[in-house]
Formats: C-alpha cells, sequence, structure tokens
C-alpha cells in the first residue's frame, strides 16, 4: 500500500498499449491497492497504472465519492455528446475543453475475477473514457482539435524549459 509518483508527458510509458492482467496475483492486488491510495486524494478522478509506471490494463477512480478500480476494462458503450474541461495527472496544470461522450459503459472485472460494469455520464463517463485511452497508450490532448492541440504541447514545452 502506497501513494505512487505519477509519470508525466513526454514519458513513453504514457505512449504504451497495455497488456491484460493474465491473473490475479498477490502482486496484482498490491498494485490496485496502489492504484486506490493514489487515486484518493481530492481533485483526482482517475488513475491509469502506467501513470504509476505499470503496463498494465487496470485503472482506479475517485469520482462521485465512489472509489473504486476495473481490471481489463473495456469501453463498450458510449452515446451522446459533452464537451467540457479536461486534465490530466500525466499533464499537470493543462486544461482544455475536451470532446467526449455524454455516457460511457465499462466492463470488467475485479479481484475475486467477478465480471463488473461501470458506468456513468456527464464527468464519470469523461473519466471512463480518459482512462481507457491511458490503458490504449493515449492522452486527452490527442483528442484536441488541431490548433489547440499545438497550443497545449506548446504550453507543455514551456513548463518543461521554465
Amino acid at each position: 500500500m502506497a501513494i505512487r509518483d505519477i509519470r508525466v508527458v513526454p514519458d513513453p510509458i504514457l505512449r504504451t498499449v497495455c497488456d491484460p492482467v493474465q491473473s490475479i496475483t498477490p502482486a496484482i492486488e498490491r498494485l490496485v491497492q496502489d492504484l486506490l491510495d493514489t487515486v484518493n486524494d481530492p481533485g483526482r478522478a482517475g488513475l491509469s497504472a502506467n501513470q504509476i509506471g505499470v503496463p498494465l490494463r487496470i485503472f482506479s477512480f475517485n469520482i462521485e465519492e465512489e472509489l473504486g478500480y476495473v481490471i481489463n476494462p473495456v469501453l463498450e458503450e458510449t452515446s451522446g455528446e459533452q464537451l467540457g474541461a479536461e486534465g490530466c495527472l500525466s499533464l499537470p496544470g493543462l486544461w482544455y475543453d475536451t470532446r467526449r461522450a455524454e455516457f460511457a459503459r465499462v466492463r470488467g472485472i475485479d479481484l475475486s475475477g467477478d465480471a463488473i460494469t461501470i458506468e456513468g455520464h456527464g464527468i464519470k463517463a469523461r473519466m471512463l473514457q480518459h482512462e481507457c485511452d491511458h490503458l490504449d497508450g493515449h492522452v486527452y490532448i490527442d483528442r484536441l482539435e488541431k490548433d489547440v492541440r499545438r497550443k497545449a504541447l506548446r504550453e507543455l514545452r514551456s513548463q518543461s524549459h521554465g
């Protein structure tokens, strides 16, 4: 059980497509606990395993007073559209309006190997899509309109040279 350091862009692990968890082991149980401990901080909505340096398909969340996790998540349904401010622990200080589905449903498993489904609208839907993107090696600025993405990348470069 530990609060882990968060990897930031341009760390290459953030661009890695994460591997599915093959079996629930004590190491996976520890990783899930670390993800829960690390996301359980005010202002943190979600955290993927690769953001703490582990290229496995697991994310944790802390949203709408619900703390949880999903192993091997699959984004199985989205609908509608929303445009709203989005940020990322791996892109500190950058907030940009990002287009996402208004509703999202993710299915996966828990530490017992049982099937679980997490779904939500609005901010919860945004978090589910954001974390699944991370596990596929994407960060939210990849979804921005080209000119806004250029601005975000300039801001990121100026931060790292600041």
